[in-house]
């Protein structure tokens, strides 16, 4: 009988059956740009092998390459190593980008997707060349150019992301999605197109597309953070560097940070108290992505609101018939959109209180 290549146990039994292990874990991340004939095909093959080496996480598989965020038992770590680089002559020696605060716990189960791109951006230019790429720095080249009057450092991550940390002096566009950041960002940048460009994002994958299309685009001096935050906070401690980045860095895992520098940039989104822990609303129904302090978690029982508080008190019977028509703040706002508190701005969401 062929194996199932697909996980269909319930998340919170995987949850309890993870955080029961004893084993050590490591967190990682990798891309690579690369052409796939059969996306599918691929998937199963790192399906079984992945599964088999106890590997936890998300991949996601498309024509244009491979994207991965996963968890591998240390004894594991060499054979899992040994696997990508074999798996296709343009992954062997790729950065395998291990994370900064690791616990081992990031992820719960192994899901593996093809998807029509990598990393979703909006783009249908067959002109556009992505292997044409801006050219990589390391951290002392990107803190040199960082100094230089003629640099605009831009952040290619997601409103939420950079409002818990980013580069000092960085363009932070306020932006949902990866897709809305490249029509922004060039807009921002459209007078500055003999500057040099320095573009950052988590891991790299974001800016290895943006940089391109910038090129594409007509930017003459186009350069991305090699390795992107988390490969900068590494050579930063490694070669005793001065650290430019202020803040956590947000990740896609159940972390939802690391810790970079020791500053606490953001606010609780309920009281304004500076806070920097990103959760999900603990009414399931609504599970808006949202910043909170331990004082307001207390309040709100883990809620966005007092709505939300409410509603999980309630019978389940009578919360899914009540899931029909209600609106919660996850409901009527995109993924981090709970920007209830700003310095000189009201609360925004009228559930807050």
């Amino acid at each position: 009988m062929q194996k199932l290549l697909f996980n269909r146990i319930n998340r919170e039994e995987l949850k309890e059956k993870l955080l029961s292990e004893k084993i050590q874990r490591r967190t990682l991340s990798f891309y690579q740009y690369f052409k796939i004939e059969d996306s599918h095909a691929l998937r199963n093959e790192l399906f079984r092998q992945l599964d088999q080496l106890k590997v936890l996480g998300r991949v996601y598989v498309a024509s244009e390459g491979i994207n991965a965020q996963i968890s591998v038992p240390e004894e594991n770590f060499e054979a899992l190593n040994d696997y990508i680089y074999n798996l296709n002559p343009k992954l062997n020696g790729i950065r395998l980008n291990t994370a900064i605060e690791d616990d081992g716990k990031s992820f719960f189960k192994l899901t593996i997707k093809v998807r029509h791109k990598i990393v979703a951006d909006g783009l249908n230019d067959d002109s556009f060349d992505p292997s044409d790429k801006g050219i990589h720095l390391p951290a002392e080249k990107f803190n040199e150019l960082a100094e230089d009057p003629d640099t605009v450092i831009v952040d290619m991550r997601n409103h939420y992301e950079s409002e818990v940390g980013h580069f000092e002096n960085a363009i932070c566009p306020d932006v949902e999605t990866f897709r809305e950041a490249l029509p922004e960002v060039e807009n921002i940048l459209s007078n500055k197109k003999d500057k040099n460009i320095v573009m950052y994002c988590t891991g790299g994958i974001r800016c290895e597309k943006a940089s391109a299309y910038f090129k594409h685009r007509g930017f003459k001096k186009v350069h991305q953070l090699e390795g992107g935050i988390i490969e900068y906070a590494r050579q930063v401690r490694k070669k005793g560097l001065e650290n430019k980045f202020v803040g956590k860095n947000f990740v896609f895992d159940e972390r939802l940070g690391e810790r970079i520098s020791e500053e606490v940039i953001a606010r609780c989104h309920q009281c304004g108290k500076a806070c920097d822990e990103h959760v999900n609303c603990a009414n399931d129904a609504c599970h808006i992505l949202f910043i909170q302090c331990a004082d307001c978690a207390q309040k709100y029982n883990h809620c966005c609101s007092a709505k939300c508080r409410d509603f999980i008190k309630l019978p389940l019977e009578q919360q899914r018939e009540l899931r029909k028509t209600e609106e919660f703040n996850g409901t009527k706002c995109g993924k981090g959109r709970y920007k209830a508190y700003k310095p000189g701005q009201g609360k925004e969401l009228e559930h807050i209180t």
